[in-house]
């Protein structure tokens, strides 16, 4: 989910940045261009750090400008399928619940919360089932995988499907009601024999035969 790369690149400052520190300068413009930035190949760029000039900047005609060459370390987030996920119920809607996982938002359709007939309660903004005590509000919780992963340029046109209908998944407490109940007991006992099988056993006397 979150991975760390070393990247290399070169920015541009402008002149009315001359007169400040350059590691101060190299900060702000790096965060500027860089953080929350979706890369095709490293994902959602969290946050960068370890930024260093390398050499000396360039000046290039007709440009009032330097051009630094800079090395940096970039923090970046990117779902994988089959991933599970923890994350906390941030929106409820009639069609899902929205999942806030880390810098992004995953949604978990209403037949992929859980196994149960649920239905949305739109005047207590939460989720209820009525066959258990499975109730699913803003603030919640919870555990999910991650089903399927679109991730576009932006954070606002990607799109993360998740489900918590697998075994486990979902709230905690849901995973510890199933637990505590008691096991289901075999109908009948399977040591018992059967009247056939009893009869099948004995030995038969043997018959006198008739004069």
């Amino acid at each position: 989910m979150y991975k760390q790369y070393s990247v290399k690149d070169t920015v541009r400052i402008p002149s009315e940045y001359f007169d400040r520190d350059l590691n101060d300068v190299l900060k702000e413009i790096v965060a500027r261009n860089y953080e929350g930035v979706i890369d095709k190949d490293m994902g959602l760029i969290v946050s960068v750090f370890n930024i260093k000039p390398s050499g000396d900047g360039m000046i290039y005609p007709g440009d009032p400008a330097i051009h630094h060459n800079i090395e940096f370390d970039a923090l970046t987030f990117i779902p994988q399928v089959n991933e599970i996920i923890n994350g906390e119920v941030t929106e409820l809607v009639e069609f899902g619940a929205f999942i806030r996982m880390g810098p992004m938002d995953g949604l978990v359709h209403v037949s992929q919360i859980t196994d149960d007939f649920i239905f949305f309660d739109k005047k207590n903004q939460m989720f209820n089932s009525k066959k258990s005590s499975i109730v699913l509000k803003k603030g919640d919780e919870v555990f999910a995988k991650v089903s399927t992963v679109s991730i576009k340029t932006n954070v606002k046109d990607s799109k993360i499907a998740l489900t918590m209908r697998p075994e486990g998944l979902g709230k905690l407490e849901w995973a510890k009601a199933k637990l505590s109940k008691p096991a289901g007991k075999f109908g009948g006992s399977r040591n018992k024999k059967s009247k056939s099988s009893s009869a099948a056993g004995e030995k038969k006397k043997p018959q006198k035969a008739k004069k």
